[in-house]
C-alpha cells in the first residue's frame, strides 16, 4: 500500500497528519493492518460469502437455492495483496467503463501497465484515473465518457498503480 506522503496527492490531503488519520480510521475500521515491519496492508475486506448458484440475465427460468460453495471475495478480487488498496472515485470521466462518481476502484501497485489498461496516474503533477494508450513513443491517458478531452503529458507522466476492480454499493 501507498505509504502516507504517497497518499497525499492520491487523496488531495496536503498533510501527512491527515493521512495518518485516514489510515487510524482504516485500521480501526479493519481495512488494512500494520505487518511486523509497520508496512500497511489489506485486510480481509469481504470475508466469506455463501456461493448460491447462477442467475439468469435473459429470459427468466425457474430457480432452485443451491449452497454450492463459499467464495472470500478478497481471493476473488485481489491478486497481490501487499501491493492493493482502495480508492473512492470522484468524477464521471470513465462512465462509458462503468466507472462512476463514488465507486471503489481496487487498484494495484505498478509502475507499468498495457494498452488499453486503467491506471492511476500522475500527469503534469496532477493525479488522474483514465484508460492508458500507448503509440510507439507516445503515451496517453483517455477518459471513458465523450466529454472529456485525453492528456497528452506535456512534462512529466508517471503511473502509480493498474485498477483490477470497481465496487458499487446501491
Amino acid at each position: 500500500m501507498p505509504v502516507y506522503s504517497e497518499m497525499l496527492p492520491l487523496f488531495g490531503f496536503a498533510s501527512k497528519n491527515a493521512a495518518h488519520k485516514l489510515v487510524s480510521k482504516f485500521i480501526e475500521l479493519g481495512v488494512v493492518e500494520k505487518d511486523s515491519s509497520g508496512k500497511l496492508i489489506p485486510k480481509n475486506i469481504f470475508g466469506e460469502t455463501p456461493l448460491l448458484g447462477t442467475v439468469t440475465a435473459g429470459f427468466p427460468v425457474a430457480a432452485e437455492e443451491q449452497n454450492l460453495d463459499s467464495l472470500n471475495l478478497d481471493d476473488f478480487l485481489i491478486e497481490k495483496k501487499d501491493s492493493t488498496y482502495l480508492l473512492e472515485v470522484d468524477g464521471d470521466s470513465m462512465i462509458d467503463a462503468h466507472i462512476a462518481d463514488g465507486d471503489m476502484v481496487i487498484a494495484e501497485k505498478s509502475n507499468k501497465a498495457k494498452d488499453g489498461d486503467i491506471v492511476i496516474a500522475e500527469v503534469d503533477g496532477e493525479w488522474t484515473m483514465k484508460y492508458f494508450r500507448t503509440k510507439g513513443n507516445k503515451v496517453w491517458l483517455e477518459p471513458a465518457n465523450k466529454k472529456y478531452q485525453p492528456i497528452h503529458p506535456e512534462h512529466s507522466f508517471s503511473i502509480a498503480a493498474v485498477v483490477k476492480g470497481v465496487v458499487r454499493k446501491f
